[in-house]
């Protein structure tokens, strides 16, 4: 490989890093020129790229060029100012160093021995986000339980639903695994349907528990009462409860206090996926709405959601850490080592699904040190006023109504219909929405509630200021006219 680019030099890396890092710079300087969500058609990078690989290496240069003109054309512009749809993936200059430090370290940390540092960090960063939450001492690494950093909210709902499936089997035998039932709301996370149905739980019996509007979507404990006592009448084992903080189609907030008493009462493993709005309980003033987890088993969180923290880093704490060990351990020959064998280590492969995992505690790490809890904090809180002046935007509109209270940084709105709509306007906001991301000024998502299609106006983007919020409501407003022009 004599004048080529070397699989690993020095000197070429830091030559090479230099141009990415320029072209990644120019692409944040220029992000608010590109279509928010990407305008391609299906199909349309096999028309521009070669249909096999280069049979000789090409220059840098040329692979940014391609970069520009077809790979950014297919991009939907996650962290672009004018991005309001699903919730946020966070990007930062912190969260960047530190993917690079792990990309240049490309460690596999799958146990203690492979390195040190990458679990020892991984237990002392968890502690400290654990310590913003204040969430209680049985959480901590300390005790019995302690954190540790998923992929994605629903991998950590898994592994928490197989840790619960295997405790209730070897109490109640593996013959009852049809009998093992999940309660959750109708506005829970798909995710937890998925992991039902990896964990071989049937789908029958799996309770999806309706939400009422009268309860802004949280799930009602006497719902959950019922459904458990009725189980039961029939001979069935309750086993799990999912409650939300924050929901995806609303940001509604499970009553945790009154469910983890039910919980309780019934022995169920009790899991709660805040992954997006637990961001916002490290400032005080929001902490109230996660009261009640001193009754939880197992608590998540994405900090790639609202915490700068690039994708992927889902954080999971548990009560019991060996009720994943005992779950999810392997341990095969080649695996075995002095350290672990003592059992005076974390040896996270047994706490996940997959064995390998990479370094995300340095990324958390530096976000952690580089802004610190004061700054983070402003920066949700930021977010939050961002959405209440949208709101208070829409409510201003009377052709337009706001759904559900905000509560953290997502707005749940919709163009009103006129009354001789048989569809009760969901074909007009439907149209709403097609059209102003086909603009590629903005981008929104939607969900159904209560038989009404909604539109989701998330706050979150790293770039996102005041400008943009009336900017994002002007382009609503200009496409809301034309729509209702022509009905």
């Amino acid at each position: 490989m004599e004048g080529s680019l070397k699989p690993m030099d020095a000197e070429q890396l830091r030559e090479h890093a230099h141009k990415m890092v320029d072209f990644i710079a120019d692409y944040y300087k220029s992000l608010e020129n590109f279509p928010v969500l990407s305008q391609v058609k299906p199909g349309y990078l096999s028309e521009l790229l070669p249909d096999s690989a280069p049979e000789h290496p090409e220059s840098l240069d040329s692979i940014l060029d391609d970069v520009g003109q077809k790979i950014i054309p297919g991009v939907t512009h996650w962290q672009s100012p004018n991005y309001f749809a699903y919730y946020p993936s966070n990007s930062s200059i912190a969260g960047f160093l530190g993917e690079m430090l792990s990309a240049g370290f490309n460690i596999v940390g799958f146990s203690w021995i492979t390195s040190p540092a990458a679990t020892e960090l991984e237990v002392i960063v968890l502690d400290w986000l654990a310590k913003m939450l204040k969430l209680p001492k049985e959480f901590l690494s300390s005790g019995l339980g302690g954190g540790v950093i998923q992929g994605t909210a629903s991998e950590a709902v898994l592994v928490v639903l197989l840790a619960a499936r295997d405790k209730f089997l070897r109490k109640f035998g593996k013959e009852s695994l049809s009998k093992l039932i999940v309660y959750a709301s109708d506005q829970t996370h798909s995710a937890l349907q998925k992991a039902c149905q990896i964990a071989g739980i049937c789908p029958e019996n799996f309770r999806h528990l309706k939400a009422k509007q009268s309860s802004n979507y949280a799930l009602g404990p006497e719902l959950l009462s019922e459904a458990i006592s009725v189980d039961l009448s029939a001979g069935n084992i309750p086993f799990f409860l999912c409650g939300t903080v924050g929901t995806t189609s609303s940001a509604a907030v499970d009553p945790l206090l009154e469910l983890g008493k039910i919980a309780k009462a019934h022995d169920l493993w009790f899991h709660v996926d805040a992954a997006y709005a637990g961001n916002a309980c490290i400032c005080p003033e929001y902490r109230h709405y996660i009261d009640g987890v001193e009754n939880t088993d197992s608590f998540g969180m994405n900090a790639h959601k609202w915490l700068l923290t690039n994708f992927d880093c889902s954080l999971l704490w548990v009560k019991d850490r060996s009720a994943l060990v005992k779950s999810l351990s392997t341990c095969p020959e080649f695996l075995k080592n002095k350290a672990s064998e003592e059992k005076g280590v974390v040896d996270f492969k047994d706490w996940q699904i997959p064995l390998g995992r990479r370094f995300r505690s340095l990324k958390l790490w530096m976000v952690l040190r580089l802004y610190g809890q004061e700054n983070l904090q402003k920066y949700i809180r930021n977010h939050i006023n961002l959405a209440e002046q949208f709101a208070l935007l829409v409510r201003s509109d009377v052709r337009f109504e706001v759904l559900v209270p905000r509560t953290f940084s997502l707005v749940c709105f919709r163009l009103i219909p006129p009354s001789d709509l048989a569809d009760n306007g969901y074909k007009l906001n439907y149209n709403l929405m097609d059209a102003v991301n086909t603009s590629g000024k903005i981008f929104l998502s939607h969900t159904v509630l209560s038989g009404k299609f909604v539109l989701r106006f998330a706050v979150g983007a790293p770039l996102t200021r005041e400008k943009h919020v009336r900017e994002a409501w002007r382009v609503l407003q200009e496409q809301a006219n034309i729509l209702l022009e022509n009905i």
